[in-house]
């Protein structure tokens, strides 16, 4: 083989391999906004029986699962320099059935919470009485096992071909995968829903200024729906591009005996694939940077709750009586 094609495999190779090395560190600090989220949406008043909070907490659990199936398969890929993905049957199916549920059922779950607020927020008391909490509940759980009952059936149809690795290999499948779930399900629907929705109900919260609504309730209606809204263009931004791609490549297999091209396939589905996995890992520093009320929320439960809790308990003087903080201080805190 000539030795200017094998520098050119090797360069597209390590470049690769840096890409896998950087998306640790926005996994590793994903895991760590999710947990956040999650705290913040959990331990704060404001937040509780809200459905839309609900929506967020479901999200994060299901981003904190793909980001560990995501650092496992890149820590495979670093140890044996190889993807078992493309040489093992039980990774290559296991792996894309849990990747498949978790993109699905977190990109469904911003979807429920956009159509969520359009409803909640719109003058039409009808519509704000069609979704409950309990519908909420019954809508994941439902739909969560359609997307992974969806995501094994998919998966069975994978098998590996010596030379191209990972792959479906049945044709119906194969059409379907092509034609339906890729240009439809697997993004373009979930943009369109959320887009529309967030916008509508972005719409909605602006009447609602207007209206006889508690201050308290009218400033989280604000809050909520400029946080989601926000979720779903970031979702439009990093998803858009990985659906293009597999829907361009899906049909275009490079054998893995044709070096260059295997090489550079491989660069560019890691790095759409890493594009994409942003998805997963952004949403608290997203929230953080373009809400002031979040930043607040987040800085009286990490500061005042638990870092105080903290000081108290490492102190030496564990006898000494510590005053409660007033009350009225303290609910004030959780509702900016």
């Amino acid at each position: 083989m000539d030795s200017s094609l094998l520098t050119t495999v090797a360069i597209l190779n390590n470049i690769r391999l840096c890409i896998f090395y950087i998306y640790f560190f926005a996994i590793v600090f994903g895991i760590i906004g999710h947990i956040i989220n999650i705290l913040v949406l959990t331990q704060l008043k404001l937040f509780r029986d809200n459905r839309w909070a609900f929506y967020l907490i479901i999200e994060s659990v299901v981003d904190i699962l793909y980001n560990l199936v995501m650092f496992t398969s890149n820590l495979l890929q670093i140890i044996y320099a190889i993807d078992p993905q493309s040489t093992v049957l039980v990774w290559c199916r296991s792996r894309l059935i849990l990747f498949q549920t978790c993109t699905l059922v977190s990109s469904f779950t911003v979807c429920y919470a956009a159509c969520d607020q359009f409803f909640s927020t719109s003058y039409r008391l009808n519509l704000r009485r069609m979704f409950t909490f309990k519908l909420a509940r019954y809508v994941l759980l439902i739909s969560s096992c359609i997307w992974l009952l969806h995501s094994i059936m998919f998966g069975l149809f994978f098998n590996i071909n010596s030379s191209l690795g990972c792959v479906i290999t049945n044709p119906v499948f194969l059409h379907y995968s092509t034609w339906f779930f890729y240009p439809v399900l697997y993004g373009p629907l979930q943009i369109a829903i959320a887009a529309l929705s967030s916008l509508s109900a972005f719409q909605n919260v602006r009447r609602i200024v207007r209206q006889q609504v508690p201050i308290i309730r009218r400033r989280l209606d604000q809050q909520m729906t400029a946080m989601i809204l926000v979720r779903a263009l970031f979702y439009i931004i990093c998803s858009l591009p990985y659906s293009i791609y597999r829907m361009i490549i899906i049909n275009k297999a490079n054998p893995q005996t044709d070096v260059l091209q295997y090489a550079t396939r491989q660069l560019l589905f890691a790095i759409f694939t890493c594009w994409t996995g942003l998805n997963f890992t952004i949403s608290f520093y997203i929230f953080f940077v373009t809400s002031a009320r979040y930043r607040s929320q987040v800085k009286h439960l990490l500061v005042k709750k638990y870092w105080r809790r903290v000081k108290h308990l490492c102190s030496s003087n564990r006898n000494q009586v510590v005053p409660n903080n007033a009350p009225s201080s303290n609910s004030s805190m959780e509702l900016e």
